[in-house]
């Protein structure tokens, strides 16, 4: 799955690389969570822009979003029949730009958090589905969930499923429902390729979305594992003072 990710590019490097008109000014994000707004690219009126969504896609037929189960991700195999994405795929498909993303490893009962990015440090594209959901009050609400697919075996030793994510040369292809049907574009839901990606190790510190700086993607020394794994410290326990009693009694 894919519950946090990262945009650090420059604004101008990523309109450059997705072609979209507009012009946005954004600070790099290191902790991107779900039901933050996130930029995704969309394809309309025969050219790409650049628009925010709520990252966690609610289906136009939700009544209420309160009571409705959170998608941040739509598994690939699926997309077709489930309720929530089958109107999305056919219509409404979008990219994610992306520095890489976090997963975390099981190992012993501690879940420890890894950097995933691209090998030669290039950005990157999640294929995507938007939703609109409109309210009672007619209140509109732009959502997005980020497509998965089965890991290839390197990348399952740290999770068995990872973002699909589209080459450039095949944005358009992505993109442009009209002229691609779902079964133009269903080969592309597929994990990188073995060696495409590399991790490593993070501090724990992205556990907690409102973390958001630099530090968080430098690789951990064995020694900043070791002091970030070590149980805390125990507390003395204090030691009971006895009242002192003179003989004269107290009122307090």
């Amino acid at each position: 799955m894919c519950g946090r990710f990262v945009i650090t590019s420059p604004p101008a490097a990523l309109r450059q690389m997705f072609g979209y008109i507009e012009q946005p000014n954004f600070p790099p994000r290191h902790n991107v969570a779900p039901t933050q707004p996130i930029p995704v690219v969309i394809l309309e009126n025969g050219g790409r822009h650049f628009q925010l969504m709520r990252w966690g896609l609610i289906p136009s037929w939700v009544k209420d979003p309160r009571g409705f189960s959170l998608l941040i991700n739509a598994r690939s195999e699926t997309v077709r029949e489930k309720p929530a994405f089958k109107n999305a795929i056919k219509r409404r498909r979008a990219l994610i730009p992306a520095d890489g993303y976090y997963e975390w490893q099981d190992a012993g009962g501690r879940k420890r958090p890894f950097f995933i990015h691209r090998r030669d440090g290039h950005p990157t594209a999640f294929a995507a589905l938007t939703e609109t959901w409109m309210g009672p009050n007619g209140e509109e609400q732009d959502t997005v969930a980020i497509v998965t697919a089965p890991a290839s075996p390197d990348l399952a030793r740290l999770h068995h499923r990872v973002p699909v994510t589209i080459a450039p040369d095949a944005f358009e292809r992505w993109l442009d429902c009209r002229a691609n049907d779902v079964d133009d574009v269903m080969p592309m839901l597929k994990g990188p390729e073995v060696g495409e990606f590399a991790w490593h190790q993070v501090t724990i510190r992205v556990n907690q979305f409102a973390n958001d700086d630099p530090q968080l993607l430098l690789p951990m020394t064995a020694e900043e594992i070791a002091a970030e794994e070590a149980p805390p410290p125990k507390k003395a326990p204090r030691k009971a003072v006895a009242d002192e009693d003179d003989g004269q009694g107290s009122l307090f």
